[in-house]
C-alpha cells in the first residue's frame, strides 16, 4: 500500500447533499477536475469511500 494517494475531482457537487459537498472541502476539492495528494490514512479512505461516486482516485 502506498502512502500517498491521488485524488481528482470528476463530476460535479450539484445536486448532492451538504455533507457531501463538506467531505469535497474537508478533502481540499474546491473545483472539477482539481487534484490533491493525501496521505493514504483510514480517515482519509473513508471520507474518499463516501464519495467515490464524484473522484478518481489513483494509488
Amino acid at each position: 500500500m502506498s502512502d500517498t494517494i491521488t485524488i481528482t475531482q470528476i463530476k460535479s457537487e450539484i445536486g448532492s447533499t451538504r455533507k457531501i459537498r463538506a467531505t469535497l472541502v474537508g478533502l481540499g476539492l474546491t473545483k472539477m477536475y482539481k487534484t490533491v495528494t493525501r496521505k493514504n490514512t483510514p480517515e482519509i479512505r473513508g471520507m474518499v469511500n463516501k464519495v467515490r461516486h464524484l473522484v478518481r482516485v489513483e494509488e
